[in-house]
């Protein structure tokens, strides 16, 4: 099998190597090139085509966020998973990265076993927030709406209750019991043991959800699971 590329980017050489090493010693992953910015990290991806991108925030010459919704903004050539790993665990950090349609949010002194599966699971196209990032935060992002007024691409749009239900409308029941369960943080293998589907199917479905909703990233969905009062 082949493994899976990974772009690891970090203004910090120590920090770059120190994950370097970590990446390519665990079992099917490959670091395939580093970057020390934004901008930086945006013309790696177009020329290395990583499955999966390792990404800072506060970095000179392009900070992570804005690289982070680059790439996974709608219409992206190539678009690719980037999981944001920062040293800040603020709301601040936490919001934007779920504006920028990151799949995943770890800090930097997460075990290295959870790092590592974080990769492995946004080159799945599961997310993964980190466990210290709880309800509350994405529920309270939720609320909040996206900032400075104005949604940017790939962020999921604030709704009222009523336009709330008339998507809802849009899914069938199953998919409806799918994002519910996603909306409590169960990974794909855990929904389908509740709901005694297999893992192939549930990912079917939220692929469906994704595209009926106008959605990139699990993430999203849960945060519009909250704005829409499903995850009640």
């Amino acid at each position: 099998m082949d493994r899976v590329t990974v772009l690891i980017v970090d203004d910090q050489p120590l920090v770059r190597q120190g994950l370097r090493v970590l990446i390519d010693n665990a079992d099917g992953l490959r670091v395939v090139g580093e970057a020390a910015s934004g901008n930086e990290a945006i013309d790696a991806a177009g020329r290395l085509h990583p499955d999966v991108v390792l990404m800072d925030v506060r970095m000179p010459d392009g900070d992570g966020l804005t690289a982070t919704r680059t790439l996974s903004r709608p219409g992206a050539p190539g678009p690719v998973p980037v999981v944001v790993l920062t040293t800040y665990d603020t709301d601040d950090y936490v919001f934007g990265a779920l504006e920028a349609g990151a799949a995943g949010f770890l800090l930097k002194d997460a075990p290295v076993a959870d790092i590592i599966a974080a990769i492995r699971v946004a080159a799945s196209g599961d997310g993964l927030v980190s466990p210290s990032v709880t309800r509350r935060v994405i529920a309270e992002f939720a609320r909040r709406g996206p900032r400075h007024g104005a949604a940017p691409a790939g962020a999921v749009k604030a709704v009222d209750a009523g336009a709330a239900a008339m998507m809802l409308t849009v899914l069938t029941p199953r998919e409806a019991d799918i994002v519910r369960a996603l909306s409590e943080g169960l990974n794909n293998s855990e929904i389908a043991k509740r709901l005694h589907l297999d893992v192939g199917t549930v990912r079917n479905h939220l692929s469906r959800v994704m595209t009926k909703l106008g959605l990139q990233t699990r993430t999203q969905v849960v945060v519009w699971a909250f704005r829409s009062g499903m995850d009640r």
